[in-house]
């Protein structure tokens, strides 16, 4: 809580053309059910939030092959079960706000073409 109180009054007075601010909403999805749905929406209330808004959708297994590739070590939350169970509750999170799901089970390039391709979509669409 101290650290999401720190960072809003770090962040939201600066001017930034990007604020990630995703582990304080969607990390709630690591709480027990319904305590992750009452952080959310309390959370929700207090960081800065934007209209472009993305969730980085990888399938578990996804997931786990990467954290393999990367890390000797997994974390508690790393499992296979874990890392599905999260990515329900997580998805299941982006019904509160106007989040965009973005298939990130490709590659980087792909991912990034992706997000730009909506962040172009819906400043068009500020501009009409």
């Amino acid at each position: 809580m101290v650290d999401v109180i720190r960072s809003i009054l770090l962040y939201t007075w600066r001017r930034a053309d990007y604020v990630i601010f995703v582990r304080y909403l969607m990390g709630t999805a690591y709480l027990p059910s319904p305590l992750d749905t009452l952080a959310y929406n309390f959370f929700a209330l207090v960081v800065p939030k934007s209209e472009n808004m993305f969730f980085l959708d990888v399938y578990p297994e996804e997931a786990a092959s990467r954290i393999a590739k990367n890390r000797r070590q997994t974390e508690m939350f790393e499992s296979l079960d874990a890392l599905r169970e999260v990515r329900a509750k997580a998805l299941a999170l982006t019904r509160f706000n106007r989040w965009t799901i973005v298939d990130s089970n490709k590659s980087i390039s792909k991912t990034a073409s992706q997000i730009n391709a909506n962040l172009f979509k819906n400043k068009m669409a500020q501009n009409l």
